[in-house]
């Protein structure tokens, strides 16, 4: 049972000044390259979703497949993106896609096999389940069976745009570890947090 990965970028950074948090500079690396190298050893195959020039992405990684929201549902949010990502999951075969946001660069090596435990199941009931840690859910932190494509997509065309109430019934998997492997970053402030984190890993504390 073949699982994807997609890295969600296409946010607009707003509270970052509306910089591309892509390529924010964590320890001198781009929060993608963190993410990308955290996420790509737990998958079969690994894309991005994200609109614009897909160049920006493929000319740091010739391999990775940029994913635009379908043409329906352009700027829609992230889950026009999962839709893609559902779409090119499901045309190569996979079982289902896990989804990580872009300015979370500290998921934990077995997010993956937490998130989608042996036998979860790959046909019509097939569950999704959604990444907890401190008592808050993560949306954007999710598996999604490739049999759900067909739900994503109907509530895209009923004007849902919003990832929590299409996983409202989603297996909640818990994350005790700390410090919190889902901090994400959305202010200057947090990337100054995440650099301190960062060091501190780098020196093994």
């Amino acid at each position: 049972m073949e699982i994807f990965g997609l890295i969600l970028a296409g946010g607009e950074g707003r509270r970052m000044g509306g910089v591309d948090k892509a390529w924010l500079s964590l320890g001198g690396q781009p929060l993608l390259a963190h993410v990308h190298n955290r996420l790509a050893p737990q998958v079969a195959r690994l894309a991005v979703s994200a609109n614009g020039t897909p160049e920006r992405f493929t000319a740091w990684c010739k391999d990775l497949p940029v994913l635009p929201d379908p043409p329906a549902h352009l700027h829609d949010g992230p889950l026009a993106g999962i839709l893609a990502g559902l779409d090119w999951a499901s045309l190569a075969g996979a079982a289902g896609l896990v989804t990580v946001a872009v300015d979370t660069p500290f998921i934990p090596a077995d997010l993956v096999a937490r998130l989608v435990p042996a036998g979860a199941g790959a046909g019509a009931q097939a569950e999704p389940a959604q990444a907890v840690s401190q008592g808050r859910g993560h949306p954007t932190l999710a598996y999604w069976p490739c049999a759900w494509r067909g739900q994503v997509a109907q509530a895209l065309a009923a004007g849902e745009r919003r990832l929590g109430a299409r996983l409202a019934r989603a297996r909640r998997v818990e994350f005790a570890d700390l410090p919190d492997p889902f901090f994400n970053i959305n202010t200057p402030e947090d990337l100054q947090l995440a650099q301190a984190r960062h060091d501190a890993l780098g020196t093994g504390k």
